[in-house]
């Protein structure tokens, strides 16, 4: 029984991977979940020989109680059960158990943080950083100023090809999670050094070459995300420090400016391709701690 419930946890993480089209990195966090649920499940019931629909609401809060007591964060804890919860749905589905007890099991509540961003005096030094005068270089301008400029996610950058782009309407084509397709606008710079990187290729935003990929390495074939990652990471060390530097901060800094700047919650919510406006609201809360830093420079008794 052991292998039978490996296998449809596998079976589960193909589901993800082929018809949600989860990253490869998500799928990664779903599996370590899964199999330390699996491997407390063993220990818990002292046999490999288990029942899927033996679990109950308490066997799960005795594993997100050992979570805890190896000092995992809430945050987590809540994404194992997360992971948990989305397994045992599968299950229902699949006709494998019959009762999803994972409904009645409270996700740990966990702390929101503001997110990192790169203030905006310090964005002319970070875009400035790649050398201008290498094509490597100016792809990885070109790279930063869609980051910055778009809020594309890394998974979305690295799929582009030149026919994505509609120069016409400042718009880039971008497939996100789940196979939606969304149209970002661009701005001027960004397009510039687009074109620059592509003129170095001889190459250009012409249809002729819309199926060419539109960052590469050295061998012209499509970059990769770890690729972009480690040289973001290079640049974005100049002006930031943290343990979480890498594109995502970019994206961000995108959010964060565009929130700064008064733009509309729902506006920047389609902008980034979030489904729900709780994945936003986190940027509600940079205006406000603006206002806060303007009130105690400006105010006499601030």
């Amino acid at each position: 029984m052991a292998e039978s419930i490996k296998s449809i946890i596998q079976g589960f993480l193909i589901t993800l991977e082929k018809e949600r089209s989860y990253s490869k990195l998500t799928i990664k966090a779903y599996r370590n979940d899964l199999n330390r649920f699996y491997d407390f499940l063993k220990n818990y019931h002292g046999q490999d020989n288990l029942d899927l629909g033996s679990i109950d609401r308490q066997t799960i809060r005795h594993f997100l109680g050992r979570e805890y007591e190896k000092e995992y964060s809430a945050k987590t804890v809540a994404r194992r059960l997360a992971s948990v919860k989305s397994f045992f749905r599968y299950l229902v589905k699949a006709e494998v158990i019959e009762d999803n007890v994972t409904v009645h099991v409270k996700t740990p509540k966990v702390p929101k943080s503001l997110p990192n961003f790169v203030s905006k005096n310090l964005i002319e030094t970070l875009m400035n950083a790649p050398p201008a005068d290498t094509i490597a270089g100016l792809r990885d301008r070109a790279i930063l100023e869609l980051f910055y400029s778009t809020g594309i996610r890394l998974s979305e950058l690295v799929n582009l090809n030149i026919g994505d782009f509609q120069p016409d309407k400042k718009l880039v084509r971008v497939l996100g999670k789940g196979k939606k397709e969304r149209l970002l606008p661009y701005g001027k710079v960004a397009e510039n050094s687009v074109v620059h990187y592509l003129k170095k290729r001889k190459l250009s935003l012409k249809p002729v070459f819309y199926d060419k990929p539109l960052f590469v390495n050295s061998k012209e074939n499509r970059i990769s995300g770890r690729t972009i990652q480690r040289r973001m990471n290079k640049y974005i060390q100049l002006v930031a420090e943290g343990k979480r530097l890498g594109p995502h901060l970019l994206r961000h800094t995108f959010a964060t400016h565009l929130m700064e700047s008064g733009a509309d919650i729902r506006a920047v919510k389609d902008l980034l391709g979030h489904s729900s406006l709780s994945s936003t609201q986190i940027y509600t809360h940079v205006p406000t701690e603006k206002l806060k830093k303007d009130y105690k420079q400006a105010h006499p008794h601030g």
